[in-house]
């Protein structure tokens, strides 16, 4: 097993409550508040959360906590890390898997930014004149954003433009000062949502849908239940790319990583079990279809909004809260790209963010513009093909290299996990982690990906 690598003066982040934002904020995005209530809208509300919180337990938590290890006992980027910390005969393999994990990252922003741009004109609008539309107006509102690649351009590069400068300012000076705040923000607007949402006539239906168990999906169709909550619980918390790692090389030892992980995974599932305390009440008091999928945020809301006393302050209220979520994941993965970058080629911090800014700039113009490619089965737009090829490959995969280089002697290996995942204050590495992480985990990503494939 490598040696751990001393920081050498390597910058970090300033505090735990920073590190913990930070951390948080590469979570939260808009899986949470965008794919999570339709996914529980889908499979029948409370039973499916309470099937979702134990797999995010069993998934996501052990993966969070196996990212951040390895960027902490290395102080480096994915890549560099697991050269640094495998064995002398396996550190060329390893590297090599690194720099594809890696790339992941680029592969998530090449469509993220244009949604966030997307969310970025909901809240300009709503904030500037109120995009007030109901029925069919709404559907051609959104469709008609998509037609507009001027529109979708300016707020994807806007977009990108924001977290290059942020990232710009350094780690404590920028990318922790400014996303600690983007956090507090996003949580206080959800809360503030969530007061006003079950304040509605008729909100109690929502909430009673979302927190009052109904057996009968899980028992029609328990394998859909359960395939979709460990979807969406190993795809909350952003591991599988190598992000976490970067963080993990910023923090210090004071604090077990295991009990870091269990924050920054609290944190996030209050967000998303918030997000549905806004999502289920709004639309029961308004008779929105809590099933409307991926379009319930962008076209069956606006319509809540438009039916709703104020609605044009609710609706930038909430497209801001949106935009936040998104923002900060965008800062996040900005972050890992230059850390990693600046790990391998020692440039200097400007340099690296800019040519990150630029060429994610370019490389997302495909989605801005509404590019589509053409497949066997039919045509596929740019984007949902690069989010397919992200979420139902990539980030499995990139678990699974995860999993095998933290328990096996190929890799980091188990000891060298559990001590650097253990060291500081706070909660061990829980000994049955082990056999889990090493046989039964590998197995239900390799099952997350045939699913995912069929």
């Amino acid at each position: 097993m490598g040696a751990q690598v001393d920081s050498g003066g390597r910058e970090g982040l300033k505090s735990r409550l920073g590190f913990l934002m930070v951390a948080a904020g590469c979570a939260v995005g808009l899986g949470n508040v965008w794919r999570f209530p339709f996914i529980v809208g889908r499979n029948g509300g409370a039973a499916f959360v309470l099937v979702y919180l134990v797999f995010l337990a069993l998934l996501g938590f052990p993966l969070l906590t196996a990212e951040l290890a390895v960027g902490r006992a290395a102080r480096k980027g994915v890549a560099g890390a697991m050269r640094a910390l495998a064995p002398e005969r396996t550190r060329k393999f390893w590297y090599v898997l690194g720099c594809v994990v890696f790339g992941g990252n680029l592969l998530l922003m090449m469509y993220y930014t244009s949604v966030g741009g997307w969310l970025l004109r909901y809240t300009a609008g709503y904030a500037a004149q109120g995009i007030s539309f109901t029925g069919a107006g709404a559907k051609a509102a959104f469709d008609g954003l998509l037609a507009d690649p001027s529109t979708c351009t300016k707020y994807m590069l806007f977009a990108v433009a924001l977290a290059t400068c942020v990232c710009l300012a350094g780690v404590q000076r920028g990318v922790e000062r400014v996303t600690k705040w983007m956090m507090l923000s996003l949580l206080a607007l959800l809360g503030v949502l969530a007061v006003k949402a079950l304040s509605l006539p008729g909100a109690m239906k929502g909430v009673e849908f979302y927190l009052a168990p109904n057996w009968t999906p899980l028992c029609e169709h328990p394998f859909r239940v359960c395939f979709d909550a460990m979807g969406q619980a190993f795809f909350t918390l952003s591991v599988g790319v190598g992000c976490m790692t970067i963080f993990g090389s910023y923090v210090g030892r004071e604090h077990s990583l295991v009990t870091e992980s269990l924050w920054v995974t609290a944190i996030d599932t209050c967000v998303a079990l918030l997000a549905g305390l806004v999502v289920f009440p709004a639309c029961a008091a308004f008779g929105v279809d809590v099933t409307a999928g991926p379009g319930l945020i962008f076209i069956a809301l606006p319509e809540v909004f438009a039916h709703m006393g104020g609605g044009r302050l609710w609706g930038a209220v909430f497209f801001l809260f949106l935009s936040l979520a998104a923002l900060t994941t965008i800062v996040a993965v900005f972050e890992c790209l230059i850390g990693g970058l600046m790990d391998e080629t020692r440039w200097k911090r400007g340099k690296t963010a800019l040519l990150v800014g630029g060429a994610v700039a370019a490389l997302s113009l495909p989605v801005a513009l509404g590019c589509s490619i053409r497949l066997p089965g039919g045509v596929m737009s740019v984007l949902d093909a690069e989010d397919f090829v992200f979420s139902q490959l990539w980030l499995p995969l990139g678990a699974l290299a995860t999993c095998v280089f933290c328990t096996w002697p190929i890799g980091f290996g188990w000891n060298g996990f559990r001590d650097e995942a253990g060291s500081g204050a706070g909660l061990n590495t829980p000994a049955v982690w082990k056999p889990y992480m090493r046989w039964l985990l590998p197995a239900i990503l390799l099952g997350i990906i045939v699913g995912g494939l069929r």
